[in-house]
């Protein structure tokens, strides 16, 4: 049945109902508490989201130009050294070393079959390369131990590579997660390789021990320990070093990035006020020359009419100056780093305010990690409120539903959404929605939407509109997050 099964317990339902709920409120503080105390601990420590095309130039120079080469010599030396092992296996350590004669060519098999991916790496998709790093850094891993196995155990010499391993991996697979993944699966590789070593070990004859040198030390556990230490510490270490020079080199990228939006925003506000006050002078000696020719042409109802309209001409250029002198504005104050969603919340608490009782549901549907916006405060917030007032008024009659999306594109651009289930556009009119001055609505100024495509166009996004008639109207605004990657791709 896929109804709620009735209750056949007796008493006060009131209470058992109660008690659930009040564990989980319980829980859910608890959780709360936990999260706000480590949570500054865990942000301190997490790694920001690496960038692709960096991810790419570190796995080109580290597994192609250093590994590849390695592997190469590598396994050559391990076939040449393994090849006069040839015929039946007689004894625990012949067959130990016989099972290790074959893991020598399982792998050398694999790394060829590896070396194309990076060889052409830059033909191959992005996620598969990294899938492909992974997967030989889990190769490389097990057949170290493997190797170790053959070759002391605890007390191989090959345990300094495990070290070199780790910090192969920090460098080729920056990705949080799946580094420490990987670091710790290395670490615990060679734990696996000393306790079969130790279990081959004591299946051996006495001759065998003797050959091989495994003669017992006064206290075993204290250098192992000090390895395990070493190899969590490198673990570890290198994930901190990384993360330390991925908030420094993140932070030198916005620091261009601040850069290059105060210029953009200085030069379009140079240019805006430059065009006004080459215009306005002009106009304004037009505008006395036709008052004069008004007072001199009184009487003439033909000539004054002829002059009333240059007149109201005038003033509406006058209008529309002043509005590109709003726009010279822009170059006014600071650009900041900004949380998307913070902005979209704060926005939405404005034209939504709880005390209003508006009848209308702001759905939210936003994504999980977001780089950071770098523009002026004021000019995000009356973007997302003009779109919002816009979406509001599209509802006031009959109340509905408005839903916000964001979410952060490959390209690290910044990708918002605001649509509502209001009346809609009609067709003929969606391509001069943007227009200054151009409303729909009975007391509209024309303005807002035009101030909305004229901001986000200044920071080098774009905004488009899709719409229905009886579908709503969607706004979907697209913030570049990096203009200098954008710089870099169009020259």
């Amino acid at each position: 049945m896929n109804g709620s099964k009735p209750s056949s317990v007796t008493g006060a339902p009131g209470e058992m109902s109660a008690a659930p709920g009040a564990s989980r409120r319980l829980f859910s503080a608890v959780a709360r508490r936990l999260a706000r105390f480590f949570g500054p601990l865990v942000d301190l420590f997490k790694l920001p989201p690496p960038d692709t095309r960096q991810i790419l130039q570190r796995i080109e120079t580290m597994e192609r130009h250093i590994v590849l080469p390695i592997r190469v010599a590598g396994i050559a030396i391990l076939l040449r050294y393994f090849k006069p092992w040839i015929g039946q296996a007689v004894s625990t350590l012949e067959v130990s070393i016989e099972a290790t004669r074959y893991f020598v060519w399982a792998y050398a098999a694999l790394g060829i079959a590896f070396a194309p991916v990076l060889i052409w790496m830059r033909r191959l998709p992005p996620g598969v390369v990294e899938r492909a790093v992974f997967a030989m850094s889990l190769v490389d891993a097990v057949f170290l131990g493997v190797l170790t196995v053959a070759t002391g155990g605890y007390d191989s010499p090959l345990y300094w590579l495990f070290l070199g391993l780790i910090v192969r991996t920090a460098v080729s697979v920056p990705r949080a997660t799946t580094q420490l993944v990987l670091n710790v699966t290395l670490s615990a590789c060679y734990v696996v390789a000393g306790v079969i070593d130790s279990l081959i070990s004591t299946k051996l004859t006495e001759v065998e021990q003797r050959v091989l040198g495994l003669y017992s030390v006064d206290n075993p556990a204290e250098p192992l320990l000090l390895r395990l230490l070493l190899l969590a510490v490198m673990t570890f270490g290198c994930y901190a070093v990384q993360v330390l020079m991925e908030r420094q080199r993140q932070a030198l990228e916005e620091a261009r990035e601040f850069a290059v939006r105060e210029v953009q925003l200085h030069a379009a506000g140079r240019l805006a006020a430059e065009f006004a006050h080459q215009i306005k002078n002009p106009l304004a000696i037009i505008n006395t020359a036709a008052f004069s020719l008004q007072r001199a042409c009184r009487g003439r109802r033909d000539t004054t009419d002829q002059i009333q309209m240059i007149q109201e001409e005038i003033e509406r250029a006058d209008r529309i100056i002043t509005e590109v002198m709003g726009y010279a504005q822009l170059s006014e104050g600071h650009v900041e780093r900004l949380n998307v969603l913070e902005e979209l919340d704060a926005a939405v608490a404005r034209v939504f305010p709880p005390a209003a009782h508006y009848p209308i549901r702001v759905h939210r549907d936003y994504g999980l990690i977001f780089p950071p916006l770098l523009m002026q405060r004021r000019h995000v917030s009356e973007t997302f409120v003009n779109v919002l007032q816009n979406a509001r008024e599209a509802l006031a009659e009959k109340g509905g539903n408005v839903y916000l999306a964001a979410r952060c594109l490959d390209d690290h651009s910044i990708e918002v959404s605001i649509r509502d289930d209001g009346p809609g556009i009609p067709p003929d009119k969606q391509g001069r929605i943007f227009e200054a001055y151009y409303t729909t609505k009975p007391k509209g100024t024309g303005l807002g939407l035009a101030t909305v495509k004229h901001i986000v166009e200044v920071y080098g996004g774009s905004v488009r509109l899709e719409s229905e008639l009886g579908k709503g109207a969607c706004f979907i605004l697209l913030f570049p997050a990096k203009t200098l990657m954008n710089l870099a791709k169009n020259s």
